[in-house]
């Protein structure tokens, strides 16, 4: 009986030493009786809501151990100037996280600074085995290691499940103004890998500096989606991945001062790029895209809404952009044939609005971006039915701008969301997708709203 026992006296060990005691003070909370989290953890562990977390450093949930964070638990987690020492937490592969948050009592990953900022910490970072073009590979702006690695075979991979939840002032390892099309590292809710066993919905991501939401390879899905003020992209797609998406928002009320070039969603294959199956192909119903109110009077680092660049695929419909700078959805020299020839690509029934009207649909040259006439007829013909409007007050949304608070993306009586919207053919007709008859994230129902979970402030 000893020796049997032993193994469980291990992994207890284990469980203790990664949820003991730290002794400073942060953010008005005591963290003299917080649990820190650090190090590895390889047992199971269900944190406790009415106690107090610190995330401190990088944080491993490895040896297919399960992690449990129950509705209503706030994570502290630390500031680390060093970018390569930012705070993370990564779930391994093989290993799951289960966020059982509430709308009313949500999961908050938060930092524990005195006066938080955009990219206080890194990300939460998610490995599955799901497949990536690239083969098993490692995220960048970690060590290389086993524990960073992801990617593999199985599509349905589960990496457990995440309801309600919210991550702030995260996105700080890479550093400002970094050519991340090359580079790409890990930032907000990073999924690398994962696969469509696992379950997402409502998720926020306010004030991260890099990108909000990364899907790099895999197959998972996930609705409703929320990007508040990021740094760079608020959706990013890259290196393989395939799945299905409904009901997102991308929201902005500044331009962006962190990257070089802002994107409310980008998607592209890799940066060669090359023609490594699977080819990225997100298929994406419902989103919401709105840059900041009025133009610009000078250039800033805000680009486009949409930015289908470098072999990659996509299926984009119902769907609303507004108030970008540079354009509505642009194309590049790899992915204007591919677009202009249907060829597994496209971009229907949408509603695109611009800071220019003749920018609403570009194309990336490579050394300059310019208006688009040919793709501007192909995609407002009979068959892919995208519309222009002049003006963002043409949306006719509740409340686009409030002075204050969360804005209110229902549309009124008359607006031209309330209609056009298809689900047809394969893509759009499965299971997943619930067949609205609305365009946009939001309908009569608005389930973006100012609440415990969805924070606007």
């Amino acid at each position: 009986m000893k020796t049997k026992l032993l193994p469980i006296f291990i992994a207890a060990i284990f469980a203790f030493s990664a949820c003991k005691k730290d002794h400073s003070t942060s953010n008005g909370t005591d963290l003299k009786k917080a649990d820190t989290l650090q190090g590895s953890i390889t047992a199971n562990l269900t944190l406790d809501a009415s106690k107090s977390y610190f995330l401190k450093g990088q944080v491993y949930v490895k040896n297919n151990a399960v992690l449990t964070i129950p509705a209503g638990t706030t994570i502290l987690v630390q500031q680390n100037e060093s970018r390569s020492a930012k705070s993370v937490l990564v779930i391994t592969k093989g290993a799951k996280l289960f966020v059982n948050g509430t709308v009313d009592k949500p999961v908050v990953f938060t930092s524990a600074a005195t006066n938080p900022q955009p990219g206080d910490w890194g990300a939460v970072i998610i490995l599955g085995n799901a497949p990536a073009n690239t083969g098993p590979a490692n995220v960048n702006g970690l060590p290389v290691t086993n524990d960073t690695q992801y990617a593999g075979n199985v599509a349905t991979d589960n990496s457990g499940s995440i309801t309600y939840l919210r991550l702030e002032y995260c996105g700080g390892i890479n550093p400002p103004y970094e050519d991340e099309w090359a580079l790409d590292k890990a930032s907000g809710l990073l999924l690398a890998g994962v696969g469509s066993g696992t379950h997402i919905d409502n998720v926020m991501v306010k004030y991260s500096n890099d990108d909000s939401f990364q899907f790099v390879g895999g197959t998972v899905n996930a609705t409703h989606l929320i990007s508040y003020n990021a740094g760079d992209d608020d959706f990013d797609f890259d290196h393989g991945y395939e799945g299905d998406l409904q009901f997102l928002i991308g929201y902005r009320t500044q331009a962006s001062s962190k990257a070089l070039r802002a994107n409310g969603f980008e998607s592209y294959n890799d940066s060669v790029p090359t023609t490594n199956a699977p080819l990225t192909r997100p298929v994406v119903s419902n989103m919401t895209i709105i840059g900041p109110s009025q133009t610009p009077l000078t250039k800033t680092n805000l680009n486009q809404a949409v930015y289908m660049r470098k072999g990659t695929r996509l299926a984009i419909r119902n769907s609303l952009v507004s108030e970008y700078p540079e354009g509505g959805f642009m194309v590049c020299p790899r992915t204007r044939p591919v677009i202009l020839a249907n060829d597994n690509a496209e971009f229907r029934s949408n509603l695109v609005q611009t800071d220019t009207l003749v920018r609403a649909f570009c194309w990336d040259t490579s050394t300059t971006v310019i208006p688009d006439p040919a793709l501007t007829i192909f995609l407002t013909n009979t068959v892919n039915k995208d519309s222009v409007l002049v003006n963002a007050t043409d949306f006719k949304f509740t409340s686009m701008y409030p002075q204050s608070g969360a804005p209110n993306l229902t549309p009124m009586t008359g607006s031209p969301a309330l209609w056009g919207t298809d689900f047809t053919g394969t893509d759009f007709s499965n299971a997943f997708f619930v067949k609205t008859n609305y365009r946009g994230a939001v309908g009569a129902t608005n389930w973006a709203a100012q609440s415990a979970w969805a924070d606007w402030k």
